[in-house]
Order: C-alpha cells, then structure tokens, then sequence
C-alpha cells in the first residue's frame, strides 16, 4: 500500500560536512542546522522551549502589538520592535460552483451508417450485463437529440467525464429497451441509502421515469430515457467520488490539514458499471474497507433508530465530595446503566442504595474515582464538566453529528490503513501502535495548544533518536526565544544550547546582536542533549512539512492532567520507549540499552504509516464507539464546509 505525504531526504553528516568542504553552503544557517540535525526535516522540528534559568524576561511596555496573520509584523528587518511567525489559519470554505453539462458534442455526434431499427428487448433485460449492439447504438444515438436543451448541472470535472465517456461510448447503461434496467435500479437503491454513510441522500436523488407503458409517443420517451441516463451517471459519478474522497476537500479549509489527492477515473467509473452486474457491490466498494468506517456506520444506525436520552446533566455541573446538588441522582443514573460486570460487582449496590441522593456522600467518592479513571481521566473525585461529558454522555444530536464528521474524515484516509500502524487521535490524547487488530500499546499523549495546533496528516514512520539534539524552529526562536535574548544575548551560551552561523560555524550566543533582526534570523539553534532537553531521552521521526514528530518531554507532569492540549505542536508521549520499541519491532530492554551510549539514531525498517488524526468520535478495538471534545473547534468549521457544498448542490437535483 502506497501512502503519499511529504518526504525529505534524510542527510549523513559526512555528505554535509563535505558540502562544507568544497565550499558550497546551504543559502542559510537555518537549512544547514536541519541537515545536520533535523532528521531530515525541512523545517526544525516543533518541540517545546523549556523555561528560562533565571527570572522571567518582562517585555517593555508599550511595545507593537504582534502579527497573526501576516506571517509576521516585519519580514526580517532590525530593530527592537515585536515580530511574530504566525500559525496556520482557517479558510472559509467556498464550494466550486457547479456547471451546466455540455452536450453539444453528443447532439452533435454524426450518426451511424447502418439503417435504424427498433430497439430490441433481451430476453433477461434486468440482469445481463451491458453489451453493447448496433441496435441499441441506433437507439442512443436517436435519443440524444433529446439532450437538446437539457439543463443538468454537476462538478465541472463529472461534466467533462459525463462528455468523454459517452462521446467515446455512445450506447445506454441504465436503460434497456423502453425503462430503467436491473442495473439502473440497483444505483438508484444504493443512492437512497447514502444517510447510512453520513451523507446526503438528497445529493445524489435522480427521479426514475415510470415504466413503459404503451408505444404512445416514441420521441418524448426517448428524451425522458436520455436524460434520465445522464442524470443517473451524473450523480454516481458524484456518490463514488463523495465515498472515496469526501464532500470536501480538507486542504482548502485550513493550512492544518495536508492530505494527498485521491485522483479517479470518472469515465472508467462508468466503462465498469457499464460492464458489470454487480452495481451495489462496486459503489460500496469505493467506500473505506477498514473495521473503524464500518463500526461507525453501525454507530449511526443504532443513533438514529434510538430515542433521544431523557435524562440531562447540567454540562456546567461543578461538585466536591460533601456537597449537593439536585443533578446528581441524574448522573449516577446514567453511571449505573452503562457500568459492566466488573464495576456493577464493585459499585452496584452502593449505586442502588443512593441513587437518588443529591448529597455527594463519601461513600460516593471512591465510585466517581472509578467510573473518571475507566473514562481515561485522573480520577480525583471531583465532578466538573469534563466528568458530566465523559460519564453522562454527548447528546444524541452532538453524537450524530460527530459521527457524520468522523466518517467525512474518514474518507480523507487511506481506505486500508496499515498494519502495523500508529494511530494519534488528539482529541483523545492518545497515541497506539496496532498491529494485526490488536492494540499492543496505548499511551497519554500531549499535543499542541488551541494557538500552536497539532496539524491532521499521515505519513511514515523513519527513524528513532536517542539523546536528541533539539533544533529549535525558527518561530520559537523569533516568537519567544528572541525578546530575551535581546536584552540577554549570552542567554543561549549558558542555557545548554549552540549556535551555528551560515557556514555552520559554531559561534557564542553573546557574540550575535539580536536586536539588529525581527522574523528573519540568519543563525541556527540547537538544544544540547541533557536531562533538560524538550524532547527529553527519544524522539521518532516521520518527516513532514508540518515539522511534527512523537517525543519524551520532561514535563513528566503534563500526562496527569485530562485536557492536554499543552505542546508547541509536537506530540509527547508518556511511553515514548514502548513507542519506540514497537515501531523499531525490538523490546523495551533493547531501548533502554540504546540510551546508555548517548546520541545515536536507528531508521525504522518497516513499513509503518502513522495517523496524526483529529476524529471526536471513534471506535475502540472492540468498536464501541467512544467521544470526545472538539478542542479545536474543527468539527464545527468541517460542519461549515458540508453546509457550503450543500448549498451549492442543492438547486441540482
């Protein structure tokens, strides 16, 4: 399996150094430092700027406010005023309009030399597969007048392909004789179906003429049956591309987002329908085939065929032990009906007995503790809105909604996705290694705060680095390293870091005039391994222009917390050693080895994709289906990007 993403070549320090040699440097010092010490990065990774030593530099007051959205304030000029490297922003998404289908070239098309006749009927119309014949070749090329005139709008790419393949193969595929054949009415059924994928029914609804009454009049026939075949290919052109791809196309919503294309053969779509009698088989197929698309489809279907939930916790509930509150008797209720064998035998009966107490009594605590840890949160017996979202649930609505979008995303993927593979959902902190269906591991993970998010991409996992070097990017550098070191520029010399100049010369931090630059620093800086290093012991590579990777940190701390949306945009692992371990295919023993030898590097052998993913909704090994906070307000700007394309959609029926 072929996963694309961006890749970056991974340079020995001997090939660098002999860059150096014959006096061919790279155009600046920053290049240079990520192909020595990048790991084959295009940009310096993303890891996390450790606190100063001393006291906190205070900025002068009264200074320039900082740039969002520019790129920074000032692009490299000197001078102490403020400057920023700002993140990726959000688009507002707006759909292609969709265009009138051109069928001048079909109404064009010279007509067949040999003689017309009458369209014949087959003996098992509704099941052969399509053949083309010299009859029904007549009979198309007599309908197509009836395109005249025709007002059928699609996707500018749809309605190029919907010309080219009839120009190419001027006979029917969803018409036998007078009416609608078998194949044309198993498209219809797997169209109307759409809503169990989270899609839109109404997107793909093509009105099927009646079936064929008398010999009335020919030519209005004709004109209906043409223009129905084109309609029907039209929108299963749109169904296979919406399943295969999704409805929107996630790079032009956020510079977060960097997916691959998934190109299709639109007319070869239609040559195998055409040729097919299997018509239901083939448009699920183009659907993602993994057990998580599948679990989520099921997820749905028990959401929309349930009742909404009568029970409602206040989502604001805040309440310490020895306090109460009217809600409470709400959430143990919703505790008790989901707890399983092992916590009913535990808590059932002290569930029971106070279930409608609303005074949170000490002998609730330690059930509380139980059922917030079981849902991945520290378990410190206080009920805040974290635990009323974890323990009494999402809302029907919410959950079908975040669903819909999960199986949007969904689609944006590979439709294998690997094994092994590792697989980071933010939204849950967590980051896994599964391999042949089974979750070998399962870590905490932090990522990137609301304002230094963690993109969503996929890509492979290369290499593994003990003891690191942290080369420090150069937003870091400008947004929060630079107003220190202009008032302290030896700061870097004494805090454990080097730089390197354009020739990749190291220099004293103390001899660069850092207030003579803004956004554009034409110095290197890297963070010497130590016990004090942000990436602490290891880090795993899988090079990306997002400048992401899995590492250690020593803010051991951090893993404590529920809400982790805590990096710079890096992924920190709680078990960065087993993480290393499984994707090296090697025991936690041999890592540990590893590290007694200072700074080295190991690459990954294996194929092993890897899933920075974002899905709110998602299903565990088992496929129950388990949800989480839209910490990014992604599902809500996704949402907005469906509603845009519906929009667009909708006078084409």
């Amino acid at each position: 399996m072929k996963f694309l993403g961006n890749k970056a070549t991974v340079m020995p320090l001997v090939a660098a150094a002999a860059m150096l040699a014959f006096g061919a440097p790279p155009a600046n010092a920053q290049g240079l430092f990520e192909m020595l010490f990048g790991g084959g990065i295009k940009r310096a990774p993303q890891g996390d700027f450790p606190p100063p030593p001393s006291k906190k530099y205070k900025p002068k007051q009264n200074a320039p406010a900082a740039s969002r959205n520019g790129g920074s304030k000032r692009g490299g000029g000197g001078g102490g005023a403020a400057v920023q490297i700002s993140s990726p922003s959000y688009y507002t998404y707006k759909s292609d309009p969709l265009v009138r289908v051109d069928f001048a070239a079909l109404v064009a098309t010279p007509e067949p030399a040999m003689p017309m006749q009458a369209m014949p009927e087959p003996a098992k119309p509704q099941d052969a597969a399509f053949q083309p014949s010299s009859a029904t070749n007549a009979a198309f090329h007599e309908a197509i007048a009836g395109l005249d005139g025709y007002e059928l709008f699609a996707e500018k790419d749809i309605a190029k392909a919907l010309v080219a393949y009839y120009s190419a193969n001027p006979d029917f595929i969803w018409v036998t004789g007078t009416s609608a054949n078998g194949r044309a009415q198993d498209a219809v059924r797997v169209l109307g179906e759409a809503a169990s994928y989270g899609l839109t029914p109404a997107d793909y609804t093509v009105e099927v003429p009646a079936a064929s009454a008398s010999a009335g009049d020919a030519d209005a026939r004709l004109k209906q049956l043409v223009r129905f075949e084109m309609a029907l290919s039209a929108r299963v052109l749109r169904y296979v591309r919406d399943a295969q791809s999704g409805r929107v196309d996630p790079n032009r919503m956020t510079g977060y987002y960097d997916f691959p294309a998934k190109p299709i053969d639109m007319e070869g779509v239609l040559k195998t329908l055409a040729h097919t009698q299997q018509v239901r088989t083939y448009l699920e197929s183009r659907h993602p085939q993994n057990a998580e698309y599948q679990a989520l489809r099921v997820e749905l279907e028990s959401l929309q065929a349930s009742a909404e939930d009568e029970i409602v916790v206040d989502p604001k509930l805040l309440l310490k032990p020895g306090e109460s509150s009217p809600e409470l008797p709400k959430l143990l209720t919703k505790i008790a009906r989901n707890l399983d064998d092992e916590m009913g035998g535990t808590y059932g009966e002290t569930l029971a007995r106070l279930a409608t107490s609303e005074d949170y009594v000490p002998e609730l605590v330690p059930v509380i503790k139980a059922v917030q840890k079981k849902a991945g949160m520290k378990g410190d017996g206080v009920i805040g809105p974290r635990t009323v979202a974890a323990l009494a649930g999402t809302s029907k609505a919410d959950k079908i909604q975040k669903v819909q979008v999960a199986l949007e995303e969904l689609r944006w993927l590979p439709s294998d996705l690997g094994s092994p593979r590792v697989f980071i959902n933010q939204p849950a902190f967590t980051a896994s290694y599964i391999d042949n269906g089974e979750e070998k591991l399962k870590t905490r993970a932090v990522i990137g705060r609301t304002t230094n998010q963690t993109a969503f991409f996929y890509d492979h996992i290369k290499q593994v680095d003990f003891h690191p070097y942290w080369g420090v990017p150069q937003s870091i550098l400008v947004n929060e390293m630079l107003p220190r070191l202009r008032r302290d520029p030896g700061y870097l010399d004494r805090a454990g870091y080097e730089v390197v100049n354009a020739r990749g010369k190291r220099i004293p931090s103390s001899s660069v005039n850092w207030g003579g630059y803004g956004a554009k620093i034409p110095y290197g800086v890297r963070q010497l391994p130590s016990e004090a290093n942000a990436l602490g012991e290891l880090k795993i590579l899988f090079p990306n222009k997002h400048a992401i990777y899995m590492h250690d940190t020593p803010q051991k701390s951090f893993f404590q917390r529920d809400m982790r949306a805590l990096s710079h945009g890096c992924v920190r692992l709680q078990d960065p050693r087993g993480m290393a371990a499984a994707v090296l295919g090697t025991s936690v023993d041999y890592i540990a080895e590893k590290l007694k030898h200072g700074h080295s590097t190991e690459d990954v052998t294996r194929t092993i994709p890897v899933y920075v993913a974002y899905f709110t909704a998602w299903p565990d090994m088992a496929g129950n289906v388990e949800y989480f906070n839209d910490i990014y307000d992604r599902d809500t700007r996704l949402q907005q990007a469906i509603d845009s394309t519906e929009a667009v959609r909708s006078p084409a029926s």
